[in-house]
């Protein structure tokens, strides 16, 4: 039996800190619409790869319906929308009173339904969204594309990495307006760690590769001329950036969706359970939530076809239950099965100088090596510390074969998962041996080894798997045993998108999938 989530509780009452959030973010607040009893089509979560499936399925005519347990959060470039790493609130947690991020310091904050949803499973935190546009409101931004060798060896021949490559991580990169950091900022003192974190590299034989960001660089720009309130130049990511600094989904994907008339979003919707009738409609049990947790109703809405977009775990457990519970008796034994963390740790080394000010959050550039496995150690910056540390940040994401499964436990309804300790050991050793490598090479000042600092994957950032396309469902996202029911974001992903950040791969693979799934008619 897979160990289940801790660490969450229902909202607490908490008015002082709910009114303050009503003055100063009047918007979430607003009553919130009923979505219809009936739609064509049901999306399930906001993130990449359901706001994909939204848009395309309207531009085929076809309605649907966005279902998103989180808020539709404004962006303003002067008031406070979001809080930050390193004093948070509840606007920055769903429905969570402590936390403890990668600085090892614990806090406490009132519940609210804030944007990142820090799930604890035994042996490993996973981070994921609660937001209208999903993963694109909370994450750094980096959008890579794996290597074709490395991409062919996890996803096992299922999908042709040539088509993505020629087709749809280019359609993706327009969309998203995918660009590298600018060199007028780069030379910015925000940037000093990426360039610090460069000439280390570089000092060890790497050559830094540029990323492609999602960040709109013009409005970068204003925060360094004073022309907005600064955010992605103040260390600010993980818990959303105010001024709206990301080109996140809600600037294209989904304003695109809405624009078309034929689909709605329905912000504060939480899907608790889908069924399918013996007709072939599909029934979704939504709890309709206030910011502050408060349940406004639960009601039963159907449609004809149904696309589960709400992340690995969203999906994973909306999958599992029902077919536990024999709301879903068709699905197969690969439903729940073939999780991953993406290899993801955390790390830090020494400076070899310390001057200047900088945790500018756009990630600059990554290596890779595969001395020993395949890794990529990524430029990153320390959350919620907007000035220079003597630490330069990294995350690294190991080719790591190793996965597990989600347990359904009867007596509470609940769906979890374990990770193992020695796992989350040998992973964390591939990408520490990379960057002490480094680190001796560039006479580090400083190490944090001692601290235990330097290398941890007690979390993830980038959780897939659990409806792995070629097993839980076919090689585009129709779910086995129930016609009309398809996986469309990460829990499709066989646990890992090969030693890189997955947005990319995730959204290409919802363009390649939905196509197909229109083209067809089923």
């Amino acid at each position: 039996m897979a160990g289940l989530a801790t660490g969450a509780r229902p909202a607490a009452a908490d008015p002082i800190w709910h009114e303050l959030f009503r003055a100063w973010i009047p918007e979430i607040f607003a009553p919130l619409p009923d979505p219809p009893e009936h739609t064509p089509a049901i999306v399930v979560g906001s993130g990449f790869g359901a706001a994909v499936a939204a848009l395309r399925l309207a531009e085929a005519g076809v309605v649907n319906t966005v279902l998103e347990r989180g808020s539709r959060w404004p962006n303003d470039p002067w008031r406070e929308i979001f809080t930050g790493d390193d004093l948070p609130d509840g606007r920055g947690f769903w429905h969570r009173t402590t936390f403890t991020g990668v600085n090892k310091v614990p806090m406490q904050f009132s519940s609210f339904g804030g944007v990142l949803d820090c799930t604890s499973y035994p042996g490993i935190d996973v981070w994921r969204a609660a937001a209208v546009g999903g993963g694109s409101v909370v994450f750094t931004g980096a959008m890579v594309a794996p290597q074709r060798r490395l991409f062919d060896q996890v996803f096992g021949g299922v999908v042709d990495y040539g088509e993505l490559d020629r087709v749809y991580y280019p359609r993706v990169r327009q969309m998203l307006r995918l660009d590298a950091l600018p060199a007028d900022l780069y030379g910015t003192a925000p940037f000093t760690h990426s360039r610090a974190w460069d000439d280390q590299v570089r000092k060890a034989g790497y050559e830094p590769i540029p990323n492609d960001s999602i960040f709109d660089w013009n409005v970068v720009r204003a925060e360094l001329s004073g022309a907005s309130r600064p955010s992605a130049t103040a260390a600010r990511s993980n818990l959303g950036n105010s001024n709206g600094a990301k080109f996140d989904l809600n600037k294209n994907y989904l304003r695109y969706a809405t624009e078309t008339g034929k689909s709605t979003i329905f912000p504060g919707h939480r899907v608790d359970a889908i069924a399918q009738e013996p007709g072939g409609r599909f029934v979704v049990t939504v709890t309709k939530l206030a910011p502050t947790g408060a349940q406004l109703g639960t009601r039963t809405l159907t449609c004809d076809r149904l696309f589960l977009g709400a992340g690995s775990i969203g999906t994973s457990e909306l999958l599992v239950r029902a077919r536990a519970t024999g709301t879903l008796p068709e699905l197969n034994e690969h439903v729940g099965e073939g999780w991953g963390t993406n290899g993801d740790v955390v790390l830090a080394r020494g400076a070899s100088a310390v001057g200047g000010f900088g945790q500018g959050v756009p990630s600059a550039s990554r290596i890779f090596d595969e001395r020993t496995v395949p890794v990529t150690l990524e430029n990153w910056y320390i959350p919620g510390i907007p000035f220079e540390t003597g630490a330069l940040a990294s995350l690294g994401m190991v080719l790591d074969p190793t996965r597990t499964g989600f347990g359904y436990d009867p007596a509470t309804n609940g769906v979890g998962l374990t990770w193992s300790a020695r796992n989350r050991d040998e992973t964390t050793e591939a990408a520490r041996a990379v960057d002490h490598r480094i680190a001796e090479a560039a006479g580090a000042m400083f190490e944090y080894g001692a601290l235990g600092y330097d290398a941890n994957a007690l979390f993830t950032a980038h959780p897939l798997g659990g409806a792995v396309l070629g097993k839980a469902t076919d090689a585009y996202g129709r779910v086995h045993g129930h016609r009309g029911l398809y996986v469309v974001d990460g829990a499709a992903v066989p646990g890992s998108t090969a030693t890189v950040n997955p947005s990319l791969t995730i959204t290409a693979l919802a363009e390649r999938n939905i196509e197909n799934i229109v083209r067809a008619g089923r």
